[in-house]
């Protein structure tokens, strides 16, 4: 049985990669989200096995909505994705309880590395 992943991400463009490097590999993808605020609903509604986040985003940033998630569900599987030079917010976001981080541009075999160790 595949993974349920949720991605979340305001850029439509990163979704995209992101469900192409993950459906190639196994991955089901069951849903998106363009905010923080969005994800943590769509969490609560798909109960997914493992989310992507963003950490800057509209409305509700990808750390807060960690935050929230472990609210939610406290083993919850929650790999960052963050840009270039935002290693501060990395390590906060491990802090607040994601498992592992990708950075963008995203190089295929990193983003599975991460993923899978998230799910083990």
């Amino acid at each position: 049985m595949a993974y349920k992943v949720l991605i979340v991400d305001d850029a439509a463009f990163m979704r995209m990669m992101l469900k192409d490097i993950l459906g190639k590999n196994g991955f089901e993808i069951i849903g998106e989200a363009e905010n923080g605020k969005v994800g943590v609903d769509k969490f609560r509604e798909l109960k997914p096995d493992l989310v992507t986040m963003d950490i800057t985003m509209p409305e509700l940033d990808g750390i807060s909505a960690v935050k929230m998630i472990k609210q939610v569900d406290k083993n919850a599987r929650i790999v960052m994705c963050s840009a270039m030079g935002q290693q501060a917010m990395v390590i906060d976001a491990i802090q607040a309880g994601a498992r592992d981080f990708i950075v963008k541009p995203f190089q295929p075999e990193r983003v599975i590395e991460a993923v899978q160790k998230a799910l083990t």
